[in-house]
Formats: C-alpha cells, structure tokens, sequence
C-alpha cells in the first residue's frame, strides 16, 4: 500500500502523518500535549498488560495463538505505539534514530562476552 506521495503507507513517518491529519480532523491537537499523550501512552501499556497478567510464561508465549486474544493483543500495541508516534511528532522527537542512538548506548553500556551468539538480556 502506498500514500499520495508514493511512499510506503507503513513507515513511521507515514503513520505520523496519519495519525495527525486524524487528530487534526477532529480538532483534538489542543488536547495532544505531551502530559496527556504520556498519560494516554500509560494508559493503554497498562491495558496491553492487563492481558498478560495472570498468564504463566508458557501462557503468554501462546497468546497469538488463539484469535480472540492474538486480536486484543494486536489493538493494544497498536494503541501503544499510537500514541508513541502522536509523542514523538509532538515533541518532534525521529523515534527510529531515538532507538537507534539508545541501541548504540546499551551495546557500549552492556557489551556480549565474547564468542557469545545469542546473550541472555538483564534482568
């Protein structure tokens, strides 16, 4: 799928774009501070949680299996990421060179040991 410009309609910059010509329409941008943003980003991760939460390891590994609740799980990070992206765009903050530059960070911060393939991740 591709926007009016030509490029792909699925790259974050495309789905920033959308997502504030959606507010737009609306008229929602006065109420798009970065405090509610944050609250609302808060929000709906407590919401994608609440579907792990009594689950056990094996469970939660399994819930894209079942299509009701690979459905809610889908909705949930999409309400996430949202929201994200509604933040960045605020903040003007390029989220793909934000991880890009924290990925950096954390290979100087905890670096593999050596001859390691596939490290274990803290915590």
């Amino acid at each position: 799928m591709t926007d009016p410009e030509g490029t792909s309609a699925h790259t974050l910059e495309a789905l920033q774009r959308r997502l504030a010509g959606f507010a737009a329409a609306r008229g929602w941008e006065p109420f798009h501070t970065p405090k509610n943003l944050t609250a609302a980003l808060t929000v709906e991760a407590g919401e994608l949680l609440e579907i792990f939460q009594w689950m056990t390891p094996e469970q939660s590994r399994a819930v894209m299996r079942e299509a009701d609740s690979a459905s809610r799980v889908e909705d949930e990070i999409a309400d996430v990421l949202a929201y994200l992206l509604q933040l960045c765009t605020v903040l003007d903050v390029d989220p793909a060179r934000a991880l890009a530059a924290k990925i950096d960070r954390n290979e100087l911060r905890f670096p593999a040991p050596p001859g390691a393939a596939g490290g274990r991740e803290p915590g």
